[in-house]
């Protein structure tokens, strides 16, 4: 990795990359355009395109707060994800998709907002999602996540708790590549390499039961990527994304009892966002005429784990 010797910045921007060229250069120039000077941004390269290497060569040359390493060979989404953490030392972080971009006061409204509440260890802003051509868009799920899921906003909202845990257990709200971290505190979790779909929200609500608190602004300065072509959308096609969400649902469902938050264990259980997003791919396996996905998708959709829940009330009766 290139080596970085100017002044510490406050922001670490970590970057891990794998796959469309121009869509990563887009998201870097979005770093480099940025009011505030106070970050330096590492990628980590988990993939072979050619003529990478030699372009951050040429930019590291220029400025020194980009740092570039390429893998010896690939590690996978999670392994990488936490390798960039790893090398992230500033008191902030924030890990930005390959594919996503920052609006120009992106850094100077994170940083405003931990010098105005130190007390929390993660900063969600505003976020506009794109397409594939740079365009605004506004789908269905990011209709969901906005008026019927996220809290409604005017300002700045500090969250935590059980309320913030039940919330997000019903709805993953939150825009990951977005999020502005404490770099202490998000090291002390880390990424669960059991996870590829929910370690974004594993890592979350891991801060949230350990009593850390979110600031939720509405100033939107973060443009996130939403396009067909991820691979969390063709894990949601063949089931793989659904099979994983409710494992991991219903387990967090019994640590949420554990600590007596049976508000979000009750959410664990039901795992609504994640049941209505699988009921929206329905209509289109049906036309396809994919059975096999038919009945998997109908079944995460309409079946919450009953036996699961019916466990946890009786043990719960136990405890009583």
């Amino acid at each position: 990795m290139t080596e970085y010797d100017g002044p510490p910045p406050l922001l670490d921007i970590v970057m891990p990359y794998y796959g469309d060229v121009p869509m990563m250069q887009g998201a870097v120039r979005s770093v480099l355009a940025q009011t505030d000077a106070r970050w330096r941004l590492t990628v980590v390269d988990d993939g072979k395109e050619p003529g990478v290497p030699e372009w951050f060569a040429e930019l590291g040359a220029r400025d020194p707060r980009v740092r570039y390493e390429r893998n010896e060979h690939n590690l996978g989404i999670t392994v990488n994800f936490q390798k960039c953490l790893d090398a992230a030392d500033a008191d902030l972080v924030t890990m930005i998709g390959c594919d996503d971009e920052m609006r120009p006061d992106y850094v100077a409204t994170v940083l405003a907002l931990y010098e105005a509440h130190p007390e929390v260890a993660m900063v969600q802003p505003g976020v506009e999602v794109i397409d594939e051509h740079g365009a605004v868009v506004d789908p269905l799920a990011d209709r969901m996540k906005r008026s019927v899921f996220a809290p409604k906003v005017g300002g700045v909202q500090i969250m935590g708790g059980e309320d913030l845990a039940a919330s997000l257990l019903r709805a993953n709200w939150m825009y990951f590549p977005s999020i502005c971290w404490r770099t202490e505190a998000i090291k002390k979790v880390g990424f669960d390499p059991a996870f590829t779909i929910v370690q974004d929200l594993n890592v979350t609500l891991s801060l949230v039961k350990a009593g850390e608190k979110l600031a939720v602004s509405d100033h939107v300065c973060f443009r996130y990527r939403r396009h067909l072509a991820s691979e969390s959308s063709a894990q949601a096609v063949d089931g793989k994304r659904f099979r994983e969400e409710r494992r991991f649902f219903l387990a967090e469902a019994g640590r949420m009892e554990e600590l007596g938050w049976h508000r979000a264990a009750r959410a664990g259980r039901r795992h609504l966002a994640s049941r209505l997003h699988a009921a929206t791919l329905v209509p289109s396996a049906a036309k396809r005429g994919d059975v096999a996905s038919l009945r998997r998708l109908a079944g995460f959709a309409l079946l919450p784990a009953k036996d699961t829940a019916a466990k946890d009330a009786a043990r719960n009766a136990d405890k009583g």
